[in-house]
């Protein structure tokens, strides 16, 4: 009796876990859900390590155009026309780089995009410390930049790996990494400037940029990719190696990408079960474009019908965040530029030497207030609510400034500024990967980036050239009506991307209808 009860026993869960099985096989689940249910841990930690000293890099190639133009002035006898240039040529490098890194990873993957552009920028970097003469140093700079225009396939790439309940939180960490880069080389430049000179700034400014060659061999490429180019065992590999660092399981199942389920309408998980969805459609199932098996190019798919406005609106985002950010920084040395005075002849008596490196310094730590301010206000106010209400408070300060102010309230007005548009800037960099599909991301804030670096082109011609010819009125107006631009094409935004999934496709009216959330 006993023996027929075990062996019952025995088949019932033989039965129960043949039934199990059989639905594990059934189910599928995508990189969104693998991520979530690992959740961010210390694989995470590792990957924001190896991001962030990317972001360092390149803040710290920015900042240092503050500090070399005007030691380059006083040293070879420049023209205001060609400091600029300095500052110029890096912005025209990034413009080229951002579009052509962005259209690598998207089509070769987001670590052999990352791998060139650190190349590039490292030896470059270096190289420009040794310039024996201008037009060298020209050449060697717009190098770096078109090294620098890589920086967006790092936080794409980055991006890819978090949980999309803490997306927000973490890409504002991640932006942390700029400033820190920024403060550092205003230390560095404190420091060395005085004594070392220009060459050794530049030396010192390109070993960030080395850091990432040094550990490129132990550097995932993005599951969330390999998946959409249908390398999914690939993709499996990684995230179960995500899954064994964090300590937590992956959801049971087949791994697929968002396109495949919505190309076959198939579900990755019971009904009510799935994070963060703000719209169930049922009653609806919009056409799906897959992008991954069309032959269309990346940047033709950026001009579609679903992302054409968002496109148009990022691109004048990107130039006013760029034209502003920069420019403040420029403001700061020139404002703060020794003898700063008019003379009869309408150009600006100046000694570049004797750039103010504590007031650098100083507004370098407005980006801290920055980062916690978008921190606070990125999932509560939004990213649309966040980066409209700081561009108008940015203009809010700059407008003193349209007269000349002692240096204390000039620097205070300067630092309320940086803090505003540190903000922007961070949100704006959290809210552009955002809006695209896997297929574009990287080129979509690439391209965007890449405007943005035609108004770091054009805001040392403002900075410098204006204030230098005694039209400091002129240039903050002109810093208004940019700022003021961006904030309105904020909120011209079609949707918003707090609490949204990333997805791999385009699908007009769930795009349209994440306006909820």
């Amino acid at each position: 009796m006993r023996k027929n009860v075990s062996s019952s026993s025995s088949l019932i869960q033989k039965r129960t876990t043949n039934t199990k099985m059989m639905e594990d096989e059934t189910r599928t689940y995508t990189v969104d859900d693998a991520l979530a249910a690992v959740g961010f841990g210390k694989f995470q930690i590792l990957v924001l390590a190896y991001a962030g000293m990317g972001w360092i890099s390149e803040a710290m190639e920015m900042m240092l155009l503050s500090f070399v133009g005007p030691a380059l002035q006083s040293a070879w006898n420049l023209s205001s026309r060609e400091e600029s240039m300095i500052t110029s040529v890096v912005f025209a490098g990034m413009l080229v780089g951002a579009y052509s890194w962005g259209v690598v990873s998207d089509k070769y993957g987001r670590r052999n995009g990352f791998l060139i552009t650190a190349m590039v920028t490292s030896v470059a970097g270096f190289l420009s410390a040794l310039a024996p003469n201008y037009i060298c140093l020209i050449i060697l700079r717009c190098l770096v930049g078109l090294g620098l225009g890589g920086g967006p396939v790092l936080s794409s790439w980055f991006l890819e790996f978090i949980p999309a309940p803490s997306r927000g939180k973490w890409m504002v960490v991640f932006s942390a990494f700029w400033t820190i880069g920024t403060i550092f080389e205003a230390s560095v430049a404190w420091f060395v400037m005085p004594t070392l000179g220009w060459r050794w700034l530049l030396a010192f400014s390109s070993l960030p940029s080395s850091l990432l060659l040094m550990f490129y061999r132990v550097v995932p490429e993005s599951p969330r990719y390999l998946c959409l180019k249908g390398r999914t065992s690939e993709a499996l590999r990684i995230l179960e190696k995500v899954a064994k660092t964090n300590g937590q399981p992956l959801p049971p199942g087949i791994l697929v990408s968002d396109h495949e389920i919505e190309l076959h309408g198939k579900p990755t998980e019971p009904e009510g079960a799935h994070l963060l969805s703000q719209t169930k459609f049922d009653d609806e199932k919009p056409e799906i474009i897959d992008h991954s098996k069309r032959d269309v190019s990346t940047m033709a798919l950026l001009f579609s019908p679903e992302l054409i406005k968002p496109t148009l609106l990022l691109w004048v985002v990107f130039f006013g965040n760029a034209f502003s950010y920069y420019g403040l920084v420029l403001l700061t040395t020139e404002l703060h530029n020794g003898n700063n005075t008019c003379i009869r002849n309408g150009s600006q008596s100046t000694h570049s030497e004797e750039v103010s490196y504590k007031d650098v310094f100083i507004t370098s730590f407005a980006e801290f207030p920055g980062l916690l301010i978008s921190a606070f206000t990125i999932d509560k106010l939004g990213r649309k609510g966040s980066m409209s209400t700081m561009f108008f408070l940015c203009c809010l300060f700059l407008l003193p400034l349209v007269f000349h102010q002692p240096q204390a309230v000039t620097t205070g007005l300067l630092f309320m500024a940086r803090i505003c548009i540190t903000t922007t800037f961070t949100v704006v960099y959290i809210y552009a990967p955002e809006i695209y599909p896997t297929s574009v991301r990287t080129t979509g804030v690439g391209v965007g980036s890449s405007v943005g670096r035609i108004g770091g082109m054009v805001c040392p011609l403002v900075a410098v050239g204006l204030i230098h010819g005694c039209h400091q009125t002129a240039a903050i107006l002109l810093f208004e009506f940019v700022i003021f631009a961006s904030g309105v094409c904020v909120l011209l935004f079609p949707f918003e991307t707090s609490g949204r999934e990333l997805t791999d496709s385009t699908a007009p009216e769930k795009v349209i209808t994440s306006e909820a959330a």
